[in-house]
């Protein structure tokens, strides 16, 4: 009797193992573990349902970026929650936006006086503002209150030079985002 119920706990046990490995077959006999989709391998994102990611970088034109720091400007570039772009004129301009949704003005100017910027209240189009700059280097950022939630920040660094005014340009870039997007 035991050998019997050994053979039937063997036999349980293998058919249990069978359709295991029949749930990892992909179908043409190539194996995969389960949850798998053959046609999607793991880790793909369907970014149709991110179409409006890069939207933040669009409220102010590659042109208009070009008219308001004097030169051309390349490709932009998106990278998590900024947007660069490099401007072509007299120097080399890298230029960088940011609107963080959840962000505050004291927040973001401690934030820069940390990293060793020197900061400046200012007002851009009524908006109460910073200026962030650095001795030593061609950079300004600018800052202000974003009109829906939030702060926008503009960065204008110009590279291999010291001539422009970068605090000009970066405040003509934080007009037009307010125009644009009040």
């Amino acid at each position: 009797m035991m050998n019997h119920l050994r053979r039937i706990g063997v036999a349980v046990v293998a058919i249990a193992a069978v359709f295991s490995l029949a749930g990892c077959n992909g179908g043409d006999n190539n194996p995969l573990p389960r949850g798998n989709d053959p046609v999607r391998p793991k880790g793909h994102v369907d970014t149709d349902k991110y179409d409006k990611v890069t939207l933040e970088c669009q409220i102010v034109s590659p042109a208009e970026i070009g008219k308001a720091i004097g030169g051309a400007v390349g490709s932009p570039d998106f990278n998590g929650a900024i947007c660069r772009w490099t401007v072509y004129g007299a120097m080399r301009m890298t230029v960088t936006f940011n609107w963080f949704e959840w962000g505050s003005m004291s927040v973001e100017q401690r934030t820069a006086k940390k990293l060793g910027y020197e900061t400046e209240n200012v007002k851009v189009n009524g908006s109460s503002a910073f200026t962030q700059t650095k001795a030593g280097r061609n950079i300004c950022g600018v800052t202000a209150k974003a009109p829906s939630r939030g702060i926008y920040t503009w960065f204008v660094e110009a590279e291999g030079g010291s001539s422009g005014d970068t605090c000009q340009s970066a405040t003509k870039l934080m007009e037009l985002v307010l125009k644009n997007s009040a």
